[in-house]
């Protein structure tokens, strides 16, 4: 069984949705999966799990060097829904996973932190106009 994988590009972010199950004979798919993600969009990648059965230790493994190669090239790798049979254990050769409950809670999480950003960047003192004489 091997895996089918979508992408979606949103303003500050991507998406990458996986389906069926990320056994060994799956990892060169989801590699080749990220290969093509690297270039498309901005901001994180959430690996959205929602419709994976399962995965292998290799499947994992494989998770771990998409969020090196991922931030290698400025963008992190976050989960939503991961399965239920075993969870990514950070074995620090890798940077921080966050692991959200499932994509919609991944994406408010985003949502409310582009809102803080542009919060911050917005507040302050402003300056007066300036008005130019012709």
């Amino acid at each position: 069984m091997t895996i089918e994988w979508h992408y979606t590009m949103h303003p500050d972010l991507g998406v990458l949705s996986l389906a069926g199950h990320l056994g060994p004979e799956a990892v060169a798919r989801f590699t080749g999966a990220i290969g093509w993600v690297l270039p498309r969009g901005t901001g994180p990648v959430i690996l959205d799990l929602t419709e994976l059965r399962g995965w292998s230790v290799g499947g994992r493994m494989a998770v771990a060097q998409a969020a090196r190669q991922l931030a290698q090239a400025g963008r992190g790798l976050e989960l939503a829904a991961i399965p239920a049979d075993g969870s990514l254990v950070p074995d620090g050769t890798h940077p921080p996973i966050p692991v959200h409950y499932d994509l919609p809670a991944a994406l408010t999480a985003h949502r409310a932190m582009v809102g803080e950003q542009r919060g911050a960047a917005t507040s302050g003192p402003k300056s007066a106009p300036r008005r130019h004489n012709a």
